[in-house]
């Protein structure tokens, strides 16, 4: 077979992202794949600092707006107006003081040359710029360039980060002022309780410091400095002390390989007018004795009843301890007992219980518990078929606000109130979104080619009789797990309305929660072998498409294969090495080579100081299975990808090419890893639908 391509880029990017007609879509009875993109996706949910009100961003097919919701009634409004599917994200979403206004960062991250993305190639360039919108004119006005934004607890300035250092600008406008010149970068900014003093993080490379910023001499302070590297500072809530966590330093030969134990990390506090520092907890050896975060403002928090709560793996799941700030014997108080893992984590308003989202009971999906900073049983506060995470305490008209999804319907906010939840903008969902349409996927549970067992979500096409061409799916990371619902995560939110589409196109879809993936405890997430460590991996890629074949209402000739990232890293490894069972694939910003990867990471890597790892490293990747790989790919990337580079995309087509392997490609100039306009994932997700119909249906 003579290998061919077929090349969409910008200059065709019109006619594939050709929206179809909801009407085409009725008359076949199912919907069109814009259709179940539509729904805006929430995040950034941030309450006032009194807890009256909260405020979140829509992202709705490109165009993010804030939105917000006050008490008593929480009445969802759009507060901005932009207008455009423009690729600039708005994010770090701040109230000031007062609850008047919010200051936010329009832009997204430089890479690490230092370019802004600017994925629609604007001749005048793009900005990252820290604004300001008044809640009752919703007129957003520029104040500096930077990230990191934290209003002052007096109100009259912010403070944030630009090129690593802190600055200072008014609210009501004026020129930014350098407070903190800091080698390294900057991160972690957090205000003392009283508002005279700012403890920020140093980072330096190999190390990091928690320093003081004293507002009223203008002058630094290091807590306990030592060769680690030192973060998450949190402040008691006198402002007497401060926390941090202590990492040893050390040096990994090479990433994505496991890591199940390391030198403990540990809790130290110091007195902020003299830096000087104690260590109040330190892990135990073994198991847990790598930091394992979740997803907080802070790892650590300072309650009312004087207690540190972090997490930590000691029993081989991410939970919740407590310890007391003063010291003592060091002993650890487990909050959350059980085998599950603990991943969004708040204090409640009254700062001495700990609001979190775990998958206690229900493996394949997130509810919300609380518990006491104390100890003592947790209390579930949701239930049922539905996905909550992003707690946020509220105190006037409701107990929380929160974000939560299910099967059917998407993303959304919500707020707890007397043990029920009401949606905050139910209207902001498309009249025409198929909810009714869509498929609940059923839990699965299959065994990979070495024996270990594999949860999956399958999705059953609505005509069930016969045989379907089928699709796998890979989520990316691999630190993620796909659910029973719509994701919490937008890239995965996205990839699950595709797997939705597929489903309602005829194809048994089945999304494989692999090893080195969360959700399943240590041992599980740090696999004996995975990635760059030996591939592991495959042993679940091979066991879901013979799980497949051996399903009567599958097509043993027509399976598929798709994902982004690591999840393109597992597709491109079937069709390298088992192009046999694999009939084709769509590899979106995959793998292809870890050496080349796990520099982009880390830059000291090298493969001549590690020559067997560096080995074991290529053998792991698809390149080395170019001879055997048959099977046709659709390859998508945008070249400002700053987790995979586009090299890997490259050098990958061009060894395709040598080997007679037909592939088409679907370049995007200037886009990023996780694309930041919604006309870019439509016409990745059509194209990838197109392929599959041509290949798989024939």
């Amino acid at each position: 077979m003579r290998a061919f391509e077929s090349h969409l880029c910008a200059a065709t990017l019109v006619a594939a992202t050709a929206f179809a007609s909801p009407g085409a879509a009725q008359e076949s009875g199912t919907f069109d794949l814009e259709q179940v993109l539509s729904a805006p996706f929430p995040s950034d949910l941030v309450a006032t600092p009194t807890g009256d009100a909260v405020a979140w961003v829509f992202n709705a097919r490109g165009v993010r707006n804030i939105w917000i919701a006050r008490a008593p009634d929480y009445r969802a409004r759009q507060l901005t107006t932009y207008e455009n599917d423009d690729g600039q994200p708005i994010t770090d979403l701040a109230w000031t003081p007062d609850g008047n206004s919010i200051v936010f960062v329009r832009g997204g991250a430089p890479n690490r040359q230092g370019e802004l993305p600017n994925p629609w190639s604007r001749p005048d360039g793009v900005s990252r710029q820290i604004m300001i919108v008044d809640t009752a004119d919703g007129d957003p006005r520029a104040l500096a360039e930077g990230a990191a934004p934290l209003p002052t607890p007096a109100g009259d300035a912010v403070i944030f980060l630009s090129g690593g250092d802190i600055w200072s600008v008014p609210l009501d406008g004026g020129d930014p002022e350098s407070l903190v010149a800091l080698r390294g970068g900057g991160s972690s900014l957090a205000w003392s309780p009283d508002g005279s003093r700012l403890a920020f993080v140093s980072r330096r490379g190999d190390h990091a410091f928690v320093g003081v910023y004293d507002a009223e001499d203008q002058s630094v302070r290091w807590m306990d400095p030592g060769v680690d590297r030192d973060g998450s500072p949190v402040w008691s809530p006198d402002g007497r002390r401060i926390a941090f966590i202590r990492i040893p330093a050390r040096r990994r030969s090479i990433p994505f390989t496991p890591e199940r134990e390391a030198e403990p990390w540990s809790i130290r506090v110091a007195d902020p007018a003299t830096g000087r520092g104690r260590e109040v907890w330190r892990a135990e050896p073994g198991v847990g004795s790598a930091f394992r975060g979740v997803v907080a403002a802070n790892q650590l928090a300072w309650t009312a009843d004087d207690r540190i709560v972090f997490p930590w793996e000691r029993d081989g799941w991410t939970h919740l301890y407590s310890v007391a700030a003063r010291g003592g014997d060091g002993t650890a108080t487990l909050l959350t007992p059980g085998a599950f893992e603990v991943e969004y984590v708040t204090l409640n308003a009254d700062r001495r219980h700990v609001i979190y989202n775990s998958n206690q009971d229900d493996i394949d999906r997130r509810h919300l518990w609380r518990v006491a900073a104390v100890g003592g049983p947790p209390t579930p506060l949701t239930r049922g078929d539905g996905i909550e995470w992003s707690p946020v305490p509220l105190t006037e008209g409701a107990t929380l606000a929160l974000l939560r999804s299910d099967a059917r319907r998407p993303a959304r906010p919500a707020i707890l109130k007397d043990g029920s939840i009401r949606d905050l903008a139910a209207s902001a969902i498309p009249a025409d979104f198929p909810s009714e349409h869509l498929v609940a996927p059923k839990p699965v549970v299959f065994t990979a080619a070495d024996g270990l067992r594999i949860h999956g979500q399958l999705f059953l096409p609505p005509e069930s009789e016969g045989r379907h061409p089928a699709v796998i799916f890979f989520h990316g990371g691999s630190r993620r797990q796909m659910l029973l619902g719509w994701h919490y995560r937008g890239y995965y939110h996205n990839a699950y309305a595709l797997n939705q589409y597929l489903a309602s196109r005829g194809y048994v879809v089945l999304s494989v929660n692999y090893r080195s993936g969360v959700g399943y405890g240590m041992e599980f997430r740090e696999a004996l072998n995975y990635g760059a460590g030996g591939a592991s991996e495959f042993n679940d890629v091979l066991g879901a498409g013979l799980y497949l074949r051996d399903r009567p209402d599958v097509n043993p000739a027509a399976i598929g294969l798709w994902g982004g990232s690591y999840g393109g890293y597992l597709t491109a490894l079937g069709l390298a090495r088992a192009s046999d069972l694999f009939a084709a694939g769509v590899d979106l910003h995959g793998v292809h080579d870890w050496n080349v990867v796990i520099q982009n990471f880390y830059s000291s890597y090298d493969t001549l100081r590690y020559p067997a790892a560096a080995r074991t490293a290529f053998e792991s990747s698809p390149m080395a299975d170019i001879d055997t790989w048959t099977s046709p790919v659709l390859l998508i990337h945008g070249d400002d990808d700053r987790n995979v580079p586009f090299s890997e995309t490259v050098d990958l087509a061009a060894a395709l090419r040598a080997h007679d392997v037909a592939f088409e490609q679907l370049v995007f100039p200037d886009e990023v890893h996780g694309f930041l306009t919604h006309a870019r994932w439509h016409a990745a997700y059509r194209a990838a639908a197109d392929f599959f119909e041509r290949y798989l249906k024939r």
